[in-house]
């Protein structure tokens, strides 16, 4: 037992979706009334909330089986893994209650012999909850004043002994009652109503189910999708968040390709959800893979739900581009889920997905192609299964790429045949571009949310060493591609090369020219040192010429002396 945001006391049903829906379950110790057509789902859904009961809860459960015999439905259940022959030694007992089809009452019918049998059964096992599978088949042997007394009888029985009750029931137009239109006068009476619905569109098996109405307790009261799988039934409901959608993360995974990921500013950023469109033959399972091997590199555990393509084959086509998802399939870190569309509903896929994701534990899911669950007979729930998809992974912290087929190519007037353009954060457009007579690849950035991103148009590169973007070559405002591009990148090329010839000319004669004036600088040197050398040789030369000028003339001025002496000594001697 559990309680709701009101505080109502809850009996968990074990089926996944459902106690989301109805914040817990069905109501602890009331009534509630399950209605539908051949193949809904009423008795999986009665039977699997007491398994859900006595092995998770331990509370002991009678069914009651007014159609089929409780040997026949737990043959019917062994498939769903619940270990019914376990359980029906203290937890589960079957009661079979089928009227003899080929009995005409005699007086009144009433259930007061079965109730009477009920009390001592469920005073024996301590039984807690309780089914009355098919209860417009008896009741079918009453007229409808009867009809109503019994099940008036029947509901304030159970809400004396405070009981977990589920009452199936055909839904109007299959009960066959006289005077009724199946059970719906018990709507009125019942804590809670559930419709189950089994329609087929265009062949495609469509199952869903609506709270119609729980009495104290909020609830979903739009209609859900539900499919029956290996363990029983689950309700296709994804909770809307309030608020935020979870741990917001500005981490970047590498889109496999850097040159992507310097067009998304580092890569897609972690649990956003991605979205690659384009005619076929664009490339776009090419992208995700390059995507899918980069992230198990870093260990980032993948599930790649392959609609249209069978893992080997994905695998071998892959290789071709020099892309290996052979390692990380090997590694266990990446898992390749095929599942043709045709197989099944939109809803299907979705909880097979969803189911698959979590079991592997992984932390990248791709789907390819998401377009393909709006083939014939899901084109009215295909979006619905969308947003859910894209709602789950938001809540599960899951990075969620996605690709989708469109028939034009021109990215501004896309409109994506599931209109989920809206809910990407990240949408890259692939495109064919028609020039010079040859088709070649385009990729363009539509959107790209919280971060900067490119807005050229980049051709895509393919060839057995991997996967580029060409760079951007324009002529006459229209990007280059293929051939047309390879002449353009030609043209620059030699441009770049007469350029560079023109500049190695230039340099040798800069050489030349600088070698020129070295010898001429060298040759001046050599003539400044002569120079030099001879003014130098002048400057000792005028210095020792001066020497002996000056020594002359104090030679002459030694003599004149000498003369002047002995010029007086000879004037004395006369006087």
């Amino acid at each position: 037992m559990s309680e709701s945001v009101a505080g109502a006391a809850k009996a968990p049903t074990g089926v996944a979706g459902l106690d989301e829906m109805t914040g817990g379950g069905l109501p602890y110790g009331r009534v509630t009334l399950v209605e539908g057509g051949p193949g809904a789902g009423k008795t999986v859904l009665a039977l699997q909330t007491l398994v859900n009961g006595a092995r998770e809860h331990g509370e002991p459960a009678i069914f009651v089986a007014f159609e089929e015999t409780g040997r026949r439905i737990a043959a019917n259940a062994a498939t769903f893994g619940w270990d019914l022959d376990g359980l029906q030694d203290d937890g589960l007992f079957f009661l079979d209650a089928q009227p003899d089809p080929g009995m005409a009452p005699a007086g009144d019918v009433d259930l007061g012999g079965m109730l009477a049998a009920l009390d001592a059964k469920v005073a024996e096992m301590g039984a807690r909850r309780v089914v009355f599978d098919a209860l417009d088949v008896v009741l079918a042997f009453m007229d409808g004043a009867a009809a109503r007394r019994e099940t008036c009888r029947l509901h304030n029985w159970l809400l004396e002994r405070g009981l977990t009750c589920i009452i199936t029931a055909k839904a109007p137009g299959y009960a066959g009652v006289p005077g009724m239109d199946g059970l719906g006068f018990m709507q009125f009476m019942v804590d809670c109503s559930i419709e189950l619905s089994h329609d087929t569109v265009q062949g495609i098996s469509q199952r869903g189910l609506r709270v119609v109405k729980f009495r104290g307790s909020r609830f979903e009261e739009n209609q859900v999708p539900l499919v029956i799988g290996d363990s029983g039934m689950e309700v296709a409901y994804v909770p809307r968040p309030e608020g935020a959608n979870g741990p917001v993360s500005n981490e970047r995974l590498s889109t496999g390709i850097p040159r992507l990921d310097s067009m998304l500013s580092g890569g897609y950023l972690r649990q956003a959800g991605v979205l690659i469109t384009g005619a076929p033959g664009t490339a776009k399972t090419t992208l995700y893979g390059a995507f899918a091997e980069a992230a198990c590199r870093n260990g980032e555990r993948t599930v790649w739900a392959s609609i249209d393509s069978p893992p080997d084959e994905l695998m071998r086509n892959l290789s071709s581009v020099g892309i290996d998802l052979a390692s990380p399939v090997s590694d266990g870190l990446l898992s390749i889920v095929p599942a043709r569309a045709i197989a099944g509903s939109a809803e299907i896929h979705f909880v097979a997905i969803r189911n698959h994701a979590e079991a592997h534990g992984a932390s990248c899911v791709i789907i390819d192609p998401v377009s393909a669950l709006a083939k014939s007979g899901n084109t009215a729930f295909s979006h619905s299964v969308i947003e859910r998809l894209v709602d789950w992974a938001k809540g599960a912290g899951v990075t969620l790429l996605c690709t989708s087929l469109l028939d034009r190519e021109i990215p501004e007037t896309e409109s994506t045949p599931l209109q989920i353009s809206t809910l990407a954060d990240t949408w890259i457009h692939l495109s064919y571009r028609v020039q010079g007579g040859e088709r070649n690849r385009g990729l363009s950035v539509v959107k790209s949310r919280g971060t900067a991103h490119s807005g050229q148009v980049r051709e895509l590169l393919l060839d057995d060493g991997g996967v580029t973007l060409a760079d951007v070559y324009t002529a006459g405002g229209e990007v280059l591609m293929g051939t047309l591009r390879r002449e353009q990148e030609q043209a620059r090329r030699l441009e770049r090369q007469r350029a560079a010839d023109e500049r190695e000319r230039q340099r040798l004669r800069l050489e030349a020219e600088t070698a020129e004036l070295d010898a001429r600088i060298r040759h001046l040197e050599r003539e400044r040192e002569y120079k030099q050398a001879e003014q130098r040789t002048v400057t000792r030369q005028d210095a020792e010429v001066d020497r002996e000028r000056d020594a002359m003339r104090r030679e002459r001025g030694r003599w004149r002396h000498a003369d002047r002496d002995d010029h007086a000594g000879t004037v004395g001697d006369d006087g």
